[in-house]
């Protein structure tokens, strides 16, 4: 798969979800089950989800307590994104380049290529709604001028990230790079290493 077709299958979830613009709709996932075009969409799907979830909880009005559980929901978020990126690049180490053979003077990139597709995962959505502003019928001049000056940089930064991880993907595939999946290990979402939570348990 290239990135040019990740980055299609992160604007179709990115449409699917704006068909209902609801951040509880159920995913209805077009994709094979545990196909990695079915993973791409679920993570973009909860990119979808947490990029309003953050619109939501900045409500001034917001109530503290519904704040409260928006910031959960959101930190559960994360913690299945961080899930999904570690699971696609397990599939690409064990899977795709399981027989690849590093050469001596392999070198590893500053970061793996699922971490770079989430990138472009994000991006989809920051395009999306960028355009959604340079569009806007209730707005000044000003602000439409802004915003498509601002969206003219996400399509080039779409295009300078897409071409990057096709680059590390040839990169891999010829062994002039190596690929480890770190686990991020976030301590304060583990009851055994956050001390907020390890000391209610006593």
């Amino acid at each position: 798969m290239t990135a040019k077709e990740a980055y299609e299958i992160f604007e179709k979830s990115v449409a699917d979800y704006h068909r209902y613009d609801n951040v509880d709709q159920p995913m209805q996932n077009p994709y094979p089950e545990e196909s990695v075009e079915a993973t791409l969409y679920h993570k973009n799907w909860i990119d979808a989800v947490q990029w309003h979830l953050e619109d939501i909880i900045r409500d001034p009005e917001i109530d503290p307590v519904a704040a409260l559980a928006l910031k959960r929901r959101i930190d559960s978020s994360n913690q299945d994104r961080t899930d999904m990126v570690e699971q696609l690049d397990s599939y690409l180490r064990d899977v795709q380049y399981k027989d690849v053979t590093p050469a001596p003077d392999a070198t590893i990139n500053t970061e793996s290529p699922a971490w770079a597709l989430d990138r472009l995962s994000i991006l989809a959505l920051k395009i999306w709604h960028m355009r959604e502003e340079a569009q806007r019928t209730d707005a000044s001049v000003e602000h439409l001028a802004k915003c498509q000056a601002k969206l003219l940089i996400l399509e080039e930064q779409r295009a300078d990230l897409t071409a990057a991880i096709d680059a590390l993907f040839d990169d891999i595939a010829a062994g002039r790079k190596y690929m480890k999946v770190y686990r991020q290990m976030k301590m304060y979402n583990d009851p055994d290493t956050n001390p907020v939570l390890y000391a209610a348990k006593k």
